[in-house]
This record gives C-alpha cells, sequence and structure tokens, in this order.
C-alpha cells in the first residue's frame, strides 16, 4: 500500500481539494490497527518518531500482551540530517526492593518515559496528536484482532483468574476471553491515556497518578515505589556499529545482550566477506556454525541473572566476533565440546511484539517492545486498565535477545534496512538470516522473510527448522552429522528494505510484515 504526500490542489466544487502523489514513507507492526495508526500519522504530516510513538503507545491497547505503559523496550533511530544512529533504551527495569507481600514482583514501567523521549528528540507534531489514537481505541473500543486474540487464547484461563484483568478481558455473557472481532474497550486506561496526553508523562511518574498507581500496583500483588517511578530515565547510547560494504551496521547497545549477541553474529557472517564466498551448499552449515560459537560466548559472559561479566566495550569489539570463528572448517561441524565453553540453555520469554517505521526523509524508527512475559504478571494494577509487567528479577523473564538493527550509509546520510524480531533466542538468528539474504543475496525483502529459517543456538545441540526447509539444506546439514528437528515458526520479524538508500530512491524500498504471523504492513512502495 502506498503512502502519499499532498504536493498540488485541484479545484472542485468545494474549493482546493489536495491531490496527493509522492512517498511519505511506510510502517510495519506485528498488530494491524497499530499499523494504520503509523501510517495516518506519516499521511497527517508526522514523521517517522511521531509515527512510532504513536504505534507504541496503540500496542499498548491492541496488543497488551506484549506491549503495556507498564512495559517498555529499545528502539534505534536514524536521523538523516546528521547522519547518525543512536539507540533509546527503556526496557524494563527491576524495581529496587521487592517486598514479601508481593506475590507477583513486577517491574518498573519504562515505555511512558521512554516513547516520550523519542519524541521530544525526534518528533514533529505535538505530543497530544500521537497520544490521541490509543486514547480514542481504549475509550471507545475496537475489533479484538487476530493476533490478541491468538495470544489471549494460549493464557486464558490464568488470566481469567485475576479479577481485574477478567473485567477487561471476558467476554461478555461468557466468562471466557474475548475472540477475534469482539470489541474491546478499556476505559481505565483510556483514563491514564488521557492523563498522558494533557499532563505528559511527568504525572505518570512523580504526580497524584504516580501515587495512585503504586498503591494499585500493590494491590495486584506487584512491586513499585515512587522512588522507582520518580528516578527512572531511559538511556539515549551510542550504537555497536559494523562496516558493511560502504554502509555500516547498527545494532543495539551491547548493555542490551541482545545487541552483543547479533552484532558478533553478524560480524562472525560477513567478516571477510564469509558469508557472501561460501558456497550455496555450505552456507546453512556456516549458519548453524556461526550462531553456536556465538550462543557458546555468550555463555561465558552472560550470568545466570541477566547481568554481563564484561563491560560494553568489551562486548562490542569487533576483534571479539572476528576470533569466535577460528578453526571454523566448511566440511565438519564443532562439537560444541571442542569450544571454550559449551553453550548453556538461559531461561527466556520470547514474548515481545515489534514495529518498524521510515518517512521520505529516511528518518528510521526500529523498535522492540516486551512485557517480560506473555501478559506480563497476568494481572492489571486495579483502576489502570494496565497490565504489570514482569520484573526481570524473575527466572526466564528477561528480553536478553531483543536487539532491532539498521543499516544506512553515513556519508550521505541515507538509510538502507531496519528490522527487528521477537521469539526468544531465535530472534537474532532470524535477523541475521533475513538481512543476509535482503541485503547479500538481494533477494527482494519479501521473499527474504518468507524463506524458511534455522536456528542453532547449542542448547540443546538440535538445529532446528522450519517444515518448508528444502532437501539440500537438509542434506547440508546431515552430512555434517548435525541433528535436526522440525518446529513449526522460528521467530517473528518486522523490516524495511531500500537497497539503493533513502533519500534519494525510495523507489527502491519495501516494508514488510513477517508472514507466519497477523502483523501488517504499509509499503513504501508506489
Amino acid at each position: 500500500m502506498a503512502l502519499s504526500a499532498c504536493s498540488a490542489f485541484e479545484s472542485d466544487d468545494s474549493g482546493q481539494v489536495p491531490i496527493v502523489e509522492g512517498f511519505l514513507g511506510g510502517v510495519a507492526a506485528d498488530e494491524p490497527r497499530a499499523a494504520l495508526i503509523g501510517r495516518s500519522i506519516l499521511a497527517g504530516g508526522g514523521n517517522a518518531a511521531d509515527a512510532a510513538t504513536a504505534i507504541g503507545l496503540t500496542l499498548t491497547v491492541t496488543l497488551p500482551s506484549s506491549a503495556g505503559l507498564a512495559g517498555g523496550g529499545v528502539c534505534l533511530v536514524h536521523n538523516p540530517f546528521a547522519g547518525k544512529v543512536e539507540a533509546l533504551d527503556f526496557l524494563p527495569v527491576a524495581p529496587r526492593e521487592v517486598p514479601a507481600s508481593a506475590t507477583r514482583p513486577s517491574a518498573v514501567p519504562t515505555l511512558p518515559r521512554g516513547l516520550y523521549a523519542l519524541h521530544s528528540r525526534y518528533g514533529r507534531q505535538r505530543w497530544s496528536k500521537v497520544v490521541t489514537p490509543a486514547e480514542g481505541i481504549a475509550r471507545f473500543g475496537a475489533p479484538v484482532s487476530r493476533a490478541f486474540a491468538a495470544d489471549l487464547a494460549k493464557v486464558e484461563a490464568p488470566l481469567m483468574a485475576d479479577a481485574a484483568a477478567r473485567r477487561i478481558f471476558a467476554r461478555s455473557g461468557s466468562g471466557g476471553a474475548v475472540k477475534e472481532g469482539d470489541t474491546l474497550i478499556q476505559l481505565d486506561l483510556s483514563t491514564v491515556l488521557s492523563r498522558l496526553r494533557t499532563l505528559g508523562p511527568g504525572d505518570f511518574y512523580s504526580g497524584s497518578l504516580a501515587r495512585a498507581l503504586v498503591a494499585s500496583v500493590q494491590d495486584a500483588g506487584g512491586s513499585l515505589s515512587l522512588d522507582d517511578l520518580r528516578t527512572y530515565t531511559p538511556e539515549w547510547r551510542p550504537t555497536v556499529q559494523r562496516p558493511f560494504s560502504y554502509r555500516v551496521a547498527h545494532f543495539a547497545p551491547a548493555s542490551t545482550v541482545g545487541g552483543a549477541v547479533l552484532a558478533n553474529l553478524w560480524t562472525a557472517l560477513t567478516s571477510n566477506d564469509a558469508y557472501e564466498d561460501a558456497p550455496v551448499a555450505e552456507r546453512p552449515h556456516l549458519l548453524a556454525e556461526a550462531a553456536l560459537r556465538v550462543f557458546a560466548d555468550r555463555a561465558q559472559w552472560l550470568a545466570p541473572d541477566g547481568t554481563t561479566r564484561l563491560s560494553a566495550d568489551e562486548l562490542g569489539a569487533e576483534s571479539r566476533a572476528v576470533a569466535l570463528m577460528k578453526g571454523y572448517r566448511a566440511d565438519r561441524r564443532t562439537m560444541p565440546t571442542e569450544l571454550p565453553s559449551a553453550p548453556v540453555e538461559q531461561p527466556e520469554t520470547p514474548s515481545a511484539t515489534t514495529f518498524v517505521v521510515v518517512d521520505k526523509d529516511g528518518q528510521a524508527v526500529v523498535c522492540a517492545l516486551t512485557m517480560n512475559n506473555l501478559f506480563g504478571t497476568g494481572r492489571v494494577a486495579p483502576g489502570s486498565g494496565m497490565l504489570l509487567a514482569a520484573s526481570p528479577q524473575s527466572a526466564g523473564r528477561r528480553p536478553i535477545s531483543l536487539a532491532p538493527m539498521m543499516i544506512v550509509n553515513p556519508r550521505v546520510k541515507s538509510f538502507y534496512f531496519g528490522a527487528a524480531a521477537a521469539g526468544g533466542s531465535a530472534a537474532p538468528t532470524v535477523m541475521i538470516e533475513v538481512a543476509l539474504r535482503a541485503l547479500v543475496d538481494e533477494q527482494p525483502l519479501e521473499d527474504a522473510m518468507a524463506a524458511p529459517r534455522l536456528h542453532h543456538a547449542g542448547a540443546p545441540d538440535v538445529v532446528y527448522h522450519e517444515p518448508n526447509v528444502d532437501a539440500a539444506t537438509l542434506k547440508s546439514l546431515s552430512d555434517r552429522q548435525y541433528r535436526v528437528a522440525t518446529t513449526p515458526m522460528i521467530g517473528l520479524i518486522n523490516a524495511i528494505a531500500c537497497p539503493e538508500g533513502l533519500p534519494p530512491n525510495f523507489q527502491s524500498c519495501a516494508v514488510r510484515s513477517d508472514p507466519r504471523g497477523s502483523g501488517y504492513a504499509a509499503s513504501a512502495e508506489q
């Protein structure tokens, strides 16, 4: 679907009517209504940061299973006027203290200040304008999307056990959860969004709303204090950068864990043109081997509590990634026991949601949002309509693989590629496979995203593949003695590709949402 810019006028009986022509940008998200809101913001003169802020807030209403005001996320932003990419880290953080009364410890809400920081630095429209769509959907209701209905079906029984959640998500007259197409109205959430629209995030973090929220969270068995709210600030951080041909690949900061994993996996496969020069028959082995080594390396520096044993500079060092492929052989696999450290299965939630936005100037925003678990703690703070994000202190509740990526040419200030994926430990491998197909193999983005995927994290020592993988790929793996197993789906990704650079060549751009999911993309193609 093309997005158009008003650049001329034509008269009719009512006077001057805009003719829409030209390019404004494109969006893709895991939930269709949020994508449509982003497209509307672009069509109304907003830029990518405006659209991204509106999408993020809308997702808290239309996909609260994975995004919420009580959750958070991480974004990359391309500033085409400065030729710069920045990372914004507002991942949900643990409270300073968890009282004994907290039956389900919850995270400190980080999304409102995170999106406000994004909009303040890069947005063009009024804050109230980008909040209004989410508020309206919550207040007046909208049909439940297929994406949200699928999430509800996974946890219907435990979610309905919470009285506050049941009042919101129960189907009228049945007691069960709402289904696809049912109208979902969230009045309490709309009130919070209304105050966020009129008062900004100050009231949410240090005003009367903050005091009410703390009491409500504690009533729901969560963990939150006024000090937790008052002292929280999102962080703008430099990205991890890697050269890529005449361009630069940017990844989330190494401190987000996923940023280091993704950057190292990318470097292992692109250094010295390893992937590009490898015969097609060798590539499945190369992908599996690189992933095994990167995840084994992660086991050395990732502590059980989700903290890292190395500094961000050490984790982001290109030399570290290059060294990981030492001893690689094209004709045989490496056993995990042959590596300096064996991979360790790290519990983490696969639940997250992502979106991508680009505008006509080449400003791009790529984000991943999380509640640290599907539906967070599974409890709603009474009177707020907000599902509580799980505390990252809880085992398996750490979003350690959320790591959007972006590729730009800083010399000419053009954007080429941006993507974000969800799916737990599979998220980095999904991103890499799609990026390599789109950028190295020069496949159309639609084909790159539809192609069957592989995933190998080393623990367990199995290469997982999607059902439609071809016989040549399976032979490449079996010839090298890999254990393989079929899995229905590996990850979900949203991506933008502009192979000829944006600006000026918007004709080359494509925006796609993963065909495995129920998302939506408004394409940047005319």
